[in-house]
C-alpha cells in the first residue's frame, strides 16, 4: 500500500470536515455528522479534534486547520477553571491543544496552559501508593484509590513540564506512577488490567476491576494499546529500560492475539458473539508499535503496525468528503456503545499514517 496516497486521502477528507465543523469539539457522529462537546468542556476526548488538526497543519499547512485547533484550546480554558472537571486525562486534553500549539508556533499562552494542566495532574499523585488518581467522585472518597491504565498516556504532560521548567518533580511523579503501573497492572502473560484499586491511605493494592473490558481478568484491547504506547513513551522520555521491557511485553501479547482479519475486537477475551470491534484500539496500538520499532530497531513491531493499518484502511475507513468521521466500528467499552465512530480513533489513525511517511508532529 502507498501510504503517501492514504495521507492525501485523509487530508482531502479533513479539509471538507473542518470547514463543516468550525466551532465544534467532536466526540462521535450520527449519520455522518459530528456531534459537539463544547457544552461538556471537560470531557476526556476534547483535545483530539485539535490534535488531528494540528497534525495536518504540521504536515501540510493550512490556516483553517490551525484556527480550528486554536479555537478548541481557548474553549478548554473553561475546564482549567473547573476543579471537578480536571482529572487524570489532562494530557489528552492539553498535550494535543496547548502542547501542539507551543511546539508549532512557540505560543507563550499555550505554554502557560500546558504548565497549569501539568500542575493539576501532578496534584493528583498519591505518595502512599505512588499512583495518580483516576476519576473524581462526589467528595465521598469512593474512588480516591483508583488508578487506570489510560493514565500512562497522560504522563508525557508531566515529562514535558519537567523539560520546560528544568524541574525534576514532574518527571519523578510520572516515573513513580509508571513504576506502579508496571508492577500492579501488567500481568505475567503481558495483558493488562484496566482499573486497579489501592487503599488511598496505606497504598496497598486491594483488587482490580474489569472496567471497560469484557470482565475481570480479561484483556480490554484499548487498554492494551494504552499500555503499549504509554510504556513506550515513558521509555522515550526517561530511557529507563524497565519501561521498554513492559512495552514489549504488552506488545507481544497484543500481536499474538491479532485475528486473521487484522480487525481488533473490543476485548481479546470476549466470546465469539457478539463480535464487537474496536478500530480505535487498532489505531492506538499502531502508533505504539511504530514508536516501539524506532526505539528497538525491531521490524516485527513496524510490520504489526502496517498490518493493522492496512486492515483499517481497506475495511474501516470512510474517505468520503460528505461524511465527517474517518474510522468506523469503534467501541467505547465492551458493553457499549459499539460500532460507532470516535474522534480519538481518527486522531491516532492519522498520527500513525503520518508516522509512516515521516510527517507527524510528535506531541507526546
Amino acid at each position: 500500500m502507498k501510504w503517501e496516497t492514504v495521507a492525501e486521502k485523509i487530508l482531502e477528507k479533513e479539509r471538507c470536515a473542518v470547514r463543516r465543523n468550525l466551532g465544534k469539539i467532536p466526540y462521535t457522529a450520527e449519520k455522518g455528522v459530528f456531534d459537539d462537546k463544547t457544552s461538556d468542556i471537560s470531557w476526556w476526548t476534547n483535545g483530539f479534534w485539535a490534535g488531528l488538526n494540528w497534525q495536518l497543519y504540521g504536515a501540510f499547512g493550512g490556516e483553517t486547520f490551525r484556527s480550528a485547533a486554536e479555537a478548541v484550546e481557548q474553549e478548554l480554558d473553561r475546564s482549567l477553571m473547573d476543579a471537578q472537571g480536571m482529572d487524570h486525562d489532562s494530557g489528552f486534553k492539553w498535550l494535543l491543544t496547548a502542547g501542539a500549539n507551543f511546539a508549532l508556533t512557540d505560543s507563550g499562552a499555550s505554554k502557560n496552559r500546558l504548565l497549569l494542566a501539568a500542575n493539576d495532574l501532578a496534584g493528583r499523585f498519591n505518595p502512599a501508593g505512588n499512583f495518580i488518581r483516576a476519576w473524581n467522585d462526589k467528595g465521598d472518597g469512593e474512588t480516591a484509590g483508583w488508578a487506570i491504565i489510560d493514565c500512562m498516556m497522560n504522563l508525557p504532560l508531566l515529562y514535558r513540564a519537567s523539560e520546560l521548567t528544568n524541574d525534576p518533580r514532574y518527571r519523578l511523579i510520572a516515573m513513580r506512577h509508571a513504576d506502579t503501573a508496571r508492577a500492579a497492572f501488567l500481568r505475567a502473560d503481558g495483558s493488562v488490567c484496566h482499573i486497579v484499586c489501592f487503599d488511598p491511605v496505606t497504598g496497598a493494592r486491594l483488587n482490580s476491576l474489569g472496567g471497560q473490558g469484557y470482565g475481570h481478568g480479561s484483556a480490554w484491547t484499548r487498554g492494551q494499546a494504552w499500555a503499549v504506547y504509554g510504556f513506550t513513551l515513558s521509555y522515550l522520555h526517561t530511557k529507563k529500560e524497565d519501561y521498554l521491557a513492559a512495552a514489549e511485553k504488552a506488545a507481544t501479547y497484543f500481536i499474538s492475539h491479532i485475528p486473521e482479519s487484522g480487525l481488533i475486537p473490543a476485548d481479546f477475551c470476549q466470546p465469539p458473539s457478539p463480535a464487537y470491534e474496536d478500530s480505535s484500539a487498532a489505531a492506538i496500538a499502531s502508533c505504539g508499535f511504530l514508536e516501539l520499532s524506532r526505539a528497538t530497531g525491531n521490524e516485527v513491531y513496524r510490520a504489526a503496525a502496517k498490518r493493522l493499518l492496512f486492515a483499517l484502511t481497506e475495511k474501516r475507513c470512510n474517505f468520503g468528503g460528505d461524511s465527517d468521521p474517518l474510522l468506523e466500528n469503534c467501541s467505547v467499552a465492551y458493553r457499549g456503545p459499539n460500532g460507532i465512530p470516535l474522534i480519538y480513533a481518527d486522531y491516532f489513525y492519522t498520527e500513525a499514517i503520518l508516522k509512516l511517511i515521516g510527517k507527524e508532529t510528535f506531541l507526546w
